[in-house]
């Protein structure tokens, strides 16, 4: 055993030769590394495999004997300072190791179907290697510098793979808003590594954990100091885990391609905030007040995640904001102590919402046939609905990724997120309302996508799914505001608008969208592949390929079964808190897990019960049956027309613009941010070349003028000058004369 510890430093490294090989192919060898580009997707996966299976067979040496392993060795020495390189294994180490190589693995897999159409294939996978280096290298590091060095090379990973498609300004400017937000957070992190070393005099975990505990033990320290640096370290956690209020950069991620947003935008970069704060979590469990903030952000988090989801109609866009407010729920967890909590929602959400965006994608892939390659039409669910029986697989494995977010039992988030429920309510009642609330959010927001996709036939298409040519096909919006946004002039619509007294759509609107006749003789573009004889047409949407399915089949899998590692079955104690044991005692926390399934029972019946009247409502209100004008015009009845009509009004109109604006945020930063630090920049601009610069050069300017004005004085004649010279002397005499009476 401890051999197979000593050899765990080839964890990180191991899918390094992949780009470094690319990177060099591409320069010496152009075409021949082109030629064999598919040999180059099938290395990334077989080393990422074999860190996969070293990583398992270490996970599973833990759980048996709970054991934790540390190697470091010495990069500077000197008598003031002295910095040590080397790797931890813990159980924090081997869960987000496993993590990043089993999503990484099926993510690679999915994508060398998914981008084998782009000229960018190889350097699509070069990216993906080096992603998994660096996210590899940091959760193995053992102390905080080290973790800011591949913290950074996190960062520009996923500046790099955001801005895949950098021919696309929407993409370039994505990219770029990611790049400046984390900056912001990298700042904080690395201002508070620097406290704390100051503080303590180390950067290793376990030496920093041991001086600061026995410093805060002693009260030898100004605790205003420490909560500052602490506020600093958790900043970096924000800004990569995308928590308020340095949020606003991950819904835009989602203009890179769909693979990248399944792998590091919700299943490992994303979580890398979480797993700092797990991992400085016997550093924030002895300052005070800092729980409470983490604890805070989290739950303003889940919320503002969940309203922002409610109006998205970008289907990638609606599962970030999703994945905002899970990662919200994680760090709740973490603030509220519940570590165990918070680490199994991070392995159960990141299969769920791994499936879910690879379904996403595989959704996409489908819509591109009938629209082409244009991510406003295949994305948006608007243009969407009756996929169900084209592309059955994908559906059904959609159906369970959305059950499982929204907390329905047996599958993978229900167990997890109902712990933190539980907790919330020992915690904070006030956090523990809006905690639950979040819940039956999420479960309507969550059955929104799943509906406006693929169930139905009256949602807008540019082809007739159904196959009867006289059958015309609508779409109904919630909000009532679709309609005029997606017309153009090479599609056009017939628009049927319902409008209230005020002039303006209402808020069940019976507002469609009628395909114009001419538009189901078009013959959409279609995929060509190159170099691999799959060239597919088609007028209708297809099922995808067996090798982007069969990630997602083995995703379902996970989230069928990954929950039940958090049930203890035949033991008082389940596999995950044996697996977590050391960690939890780092805390000094009771590591007995037992469940008293009487109260487990009850607390699920009401978390369930949250979740299936969302299910109910998004139902109620999406369901694209005959039946839905019914249920439209019954609404529509109750709110009629006076004071309850426009009190409905104004609350419908609030909560989507709340919702579609991006709760103003982005807003906000662009008018007192951007536009304001312009002006600051403008104005300390004028300051400097006015002021600063003015006063030398007035200076300069008023002593030419001078000696211009003395130069046509002089004459040359003795006399003039010493009439002047006595003037003078006269003058200053005189002055100090009156001064000094």
């Amino acid at each position: 055993m401890e051999q197979t510890y000593q050899y765990a430093w080839i964890i990180p490294f191991l899918p390094l030769p992949v780009p470094m090989l690319i990177g060099l192919g591409l320069l010496l060898f152009p075409t021949a590394t082109k030629s064999l580009r598919r040999m180059w997707a099938f290395q990334s996966v077989l080393l990422l495999s074999i860190v996969m299976i070293f990583s398992m067979n270490l996970s599973i040496q833990q759980i048996n004997s709970s054991s934790v392993y540390q190697y470091v060795w010495s990069w500077i020495i000197n008598n003031d300072f002295s910095l040590e390189f080397g790797y931890l294994i813990d159980p924090l180490t081997s869960i987000m190791s496993i993590l990043i190589t089993t999503v990484g693995i099926l993510v690679l897999i999915y994508s060398d179907n998914y981008m084998s159409h782009d000229q960018g294939y190889l350097r699509f996978f070069a990216y993906m290697s080096f992603f998994s280096t660096s996210m590899l290298g940091l959760v193995t590091s053992s102390n905080l510098i080290q973790i800011y060095i591949f913290w950074e090379l996190v960062g520009m990973c996923s500046y790099l793979l955001i801005g895949f498609w950098f021919t696309r300004p929407v993409a370039a400017k994505a990219c770029q808003k990611a790049f400046v937000t984390n900056r912001v957070g990298d700042f904080g992190l690395l201002l508070g590594i620097l406290g704390f070393y100051w503080v303590t005099g180390s950067f290793e975990f376990r030496d920093l954990f041991q001086i600061f505990n026995n410093l805060i033990s002693n009260n030898e320290v100004d605790f205003l100091f420490v909560t500052l640096c602490a506020v600093l370290l958790f900043a970096g956690a924000i800004a990569k885990s995308a928590q308020f209020p340095l949020h606003v950069w991950l819904p835009d991620a989602m203009e890179g391609p769909t693979p990248i947003s399944a792998l590091i935008h919700a299943a490992t970069m994303v979580a890398a905030g979480i797993f700092l704060v797990a991992r400085l979590m016997p550093l924030f469990i002895v300052i005070p007040h800092i729980m409470n903030f983490i604890s805070l952000i989290g739950i303003i988090t889940v919320f503002l995640g969940a309203t922002l989801a409610l109006a998205q109609k970008d289907i990638k866009r609606g599962l970030a904001y999703s994945t905002m407010s899970q990662l919200g729920y994680m760090m709740l967890a973490l603030g509220m102590g519940s570590y165990r909590s918070a680490l199994f929602h991070l392995i159960t959400h990141a299969y769920s919402k791994a499936l879910l965006f690879l379904g996403s994608g595989s959704v996409i892939h489908s819509m591109e046939t009938l629209v082409g390659y244009c991510p406003k039409k295949s994305q948006n669910m608007v243009l969407m609905g009756g996929l169900t029986k084209h592309v059955p697989i994908t559906k059904n494995s959609f159906l369970l990724g959305t059950l499982s977010l929204c907390g329905i039992p047996p599958l993978a988030c229900f167990w997890s997120k109902d712990e933190i429920l539980n907790d919330s309510w020992l915690y904070s009642p006030i956090f523990a309302i809006i905690a639950w609330s979040t819940a039956g959010l999420t479960a309507f927001y969550m059955c929104r996508i799943y509906l406006l996709t693929f169930e139905g036939h009256l949602n807008v298409h540019f082809q007739n799914y159904s196959g009867k040519r006289n059958t015309p096909l609508y779409s109904i919006s919630l909000w009532g505001k679709e309609g005029s946004k997606i017309s153009n002039k090479n599609f056009p619509l017939v628009t049927l608008l319902k409008m209230n007294k005020n002039g303006r759509p209402s808020f069940f609107s019976n507002r469609v969208y009628k395909i114009d006749e001419n538009l189901r003789n078009m013959t959409p573009p279609f995929l060509s592949i190159p170099n691999f004889g799959n060239t597919k047409t088609s007028l209708y949407p297809y099922e995808s390929d067996n090798t982007m399915l069969f990630p997602i089949l083995i995703l379902i899998i996970f989230t069928l079964f990954v929950g039940f590692l958090g049930i203890p079955l035949n033991q008082d104690v389940d596999i995950l808190t044996k697996w977590l044991t050391p960690s939890i005692n780092l805390l000094h926390k009771n590591s007995n897990n037992s469940i008293d399934w009487y109260e487990f029972c009850k607390d699920a019946f009401f978390s369930v019960s949250i979740a299936s009247f969302g299910i109910f409502i998004a139902f109620f209100l999406y369901k694209p049956v005959y039946s839905s004008f019914q249920n439209l015009d019954l609404i529509n009845s109750f709110f009629k027309m006076g004071p309850r009509r426009n009190f409905y009004d104004k609350i419908k109109n609030a909560i989507y613009d709340w919702s579609y604006n991006r709760g103003y945020i982005d807003a906000f930063y662009g008018t007192f941010l951007i536009v304001g630090t312009r002006k600051f920049a403008e104005f300390t601009h004028f300051f400097d070349r006015r002021i600063i610069d003015g006063i030398p050069n007035g200076v300069g300017l008023i002593s030419f003028f001078v000696a211009e004005v003395i130069k046509s004085v002089g004459g040359g004649r003795i006399s003039s000058y010493l009439f002047f010279y006595f003037s003078y002397v006269s003058i200053f005499l005189v002055i100090y004369y009156f001064l000094n009476l």
